[in-house]
């Protein structure tokens, strides 16, 4: 081991933002070198029509409810921005960078407010994402990966919740260390009533507020703020799988597929920054340069200033360039 792979490993020991190392505690987020894809022919893709159908008829809504921006009011456009921006950070600081990666603590009210936000995205359970998610870093573009963006762009940002998943997938999944996800309350309660929890946050309250508070038709109020609003995270979140793994440069590491992309960066609230994210997963902000083009680190670092979350793990300057060095692409970097 070189003496900044050693380094390297050092600063990987959950070391907090106000300098207290803390315990060591199992990562399933690291990529497993020791994987191999089964030799012989892949098993055939099983479609899951009624997934297809549904999602076929959820873009047709959205494209319909684009049409009817013109005919909604302010407020409800700025409600749709504003309920596009928690249902974001439900995923990207919520089910993302708290219970996949452990990259900070919150407190129970912030837990329950990322839950609540969680089910506003609608985008599996947060316990059911954290697994995946953690599953698809540690055998990133593998039969392992549930979003494998080597089978193409269209597989990686939608196609794959159009199919079963991939046996090795559900193989890998069933023995990831989730014990943390099962111990907590928050991921639980979410998990056990999360069909209610979906209806009311991400259609009804979306619909309902702009129609009971300043008059908006429940029409334009159910596409605009509910499905199209719905719609966007649900793609700015995949583009983080499809986009983000194909277009970019790799300036930290070039041996792996994610990419650091702008676009994703804006439209994912800062979740472009993949190269950064792969190379260093346990990073709470995703990327080298804080804030820049990242409202998710913004809303963390703020939730830390009023102590509603503390505990943010960070690597260290000396880390990222001693890395840049050894498995950059000699590329500039996004800051």
């Amino acid at each position: 081991m070189t003496e900044a792979e050693a380094l390297e490993k050092k600063q990987q020991q959950h070391k907090a933002s106000n300098g207290n190392v803390l315990p060591e505690a199992p990562r399933e987020d690291v990529f497993d070198h020791t994987y191999k894809e089964k030799e012989g022919p892949k098993p055939p893709s099983v479609i899951v029509w009624r997934n297809v159908f549904m999602m076929t008829l959820l873009h047709i809504g959205a494209a319909y409810g684009m049409c009817l921006v013109p005919s909604a009011s302010t407020l409800t456009l700025l409600w749709s921005v504003l309920c596009f921006v928690i249902s974001a950070l439900g995923v990207t600081a919520g089910a993302h960078r708290l219970w996949s990666h452990r990259s900070y603590k919150a407190s129970l009210p912030l837990k329950i407010f990322l839950g609540v936000a969680n089910s506003m995205a609608f985008q599996n359970d947060i316990y059911e994402w954290a697994r995946d998610h953690r599953v698809h870093h540690k055998y990133s573009e593998t039969d392992a990966d549930p979003h494998n963006a080597v089978r193409g762009f269209f597989f990686s940002h939608i196609g794959w919740l159009m199919v079963r998943k991939h046996p090795d997938v559900i193989e890998k999944g069933r023995k990831l260390e989730v014990h943390d996800l099962l111990a907590d309350k928050v991921v639980m309660f979410q998990r056990k009533y999360y069909k209610p929890s979906v209806l009311l946050m991400c259609f009804f309250v979306p619909m309902f507020v702009p129609w009971y508070l300043w008059g908006e038709s429940l029409w334009v109020a159910y596409f605009v703020p509910a499905l199209l609003r719905y719609t966007l995270v649900l793609n700015a979140t995949w583009l983080v799988n499809s986009a983000a793994h194909m277009w970019g440069n790799r300036p930290y590491d070039h041996h792996i597929n994610p990419r650091e992309n702008k676009f994703v960066a804006f439209s994912a609230l800062g979740e472009g920054f993949h190269n950064y994210h792969h190379t260093f997963p346990f990073d709470y902000a995703t990327s080298e340069f804080g804030i820049k083009w990242n409202i998710t680190t913004c809303f963390i670092d703020t939730m830390c200033f009023l102590g509603l979350a503390k505990d943010r793990k960070r690597v260290s300057q000396e880390v990222v360039a001693s890395r840049i060095q050894r498995t950059g692409d000699g590329s500039p970097r996004s800051g």
